[in-house]
């Protein structure tokens, strides 16, 4: 686990790629027994080094309803994005995750992390990569239809600020998805 942790973090299989260049934001370890599979670092978290350093981390830790202690235990929480860099800025906020992390590492952590665990999947990268064809259309219609990846999988969207116009959009979210996420959350937590 150590040796995987320490090439992760000296990976620069994209540096080329990178105007920010390399700094790989990953936390995990073999107990991890809820694991967030998020999009990429942006910026704020990319210059931290902290995963979810930032009002999307707050809004996902209210989603999930436990505190920053509990969210930073990696025996608690493993944080494996798509992307382990910050990918950039483009026309409309930051640009995709690079795919290169995914291919390269997600098989080798998959493989050392815990068979019985929750694995959250923020974003419709996250969604499309874990859920291939099972995934729906629309990022809206793959988190509606959360409980048919039940007990291994549970899709969200992104808890961006930019996202409260989907929030708005989709009060479903809030009262039937976000109670059933906590109650999730806390069998796993053993709570």
């Amino acid at each position: 686990m150590k040796k995987l942790l320490k090439q992760i973090r000296e990976c620069t299989l994209c540096e080329t790629h990178l105007e920010h260049g390399t700094n790989p934001v990953v936390a995990f370890s073999k107990k991890s027994k809820i694991i967030i599979v998020g999009q990429a670092p942006g910026r704020v978290v990319h210059e931290s080094g902290v995963p979810w350093d930032d009002q999307s981390g707050e809004n996902l830790r209210g989603w999930l309803g436990v505190t920053s202690e509990q969210f930073y235990d990696e025996t608690l929480f493993g944080i494996v994005p798509m992307g382990f860099c910050y990918p950039g800025t483009g026309k409309s906020g930051d640009l995709p995750p690079r795919k290169e992390c995914a291919e390269a590492w997600h098989d080798k952590i998959n493989n050392v992390l815990p068979k019985q665990r929750l694995t959250l999947l923020v974003g419709m990268y996250a969604q499309k990569y874990y859920l291939g064809k099972e995934a729906k259309r629309t990022l809206t219609e793959t988190v509606r239809g959360f409980e048919e990846y039940w007990p291994q999988y549970l899709p969200l969207p992104h808890p961006s600020p930019r996202n409260n116009i989907w929030m708005k959009k989709n009060p479903w979210f809030a009262t039937n998805v976000l109670p059933k996420l906590k109650t999730r959350v806390m069998e796993y937590l053993g709570e």
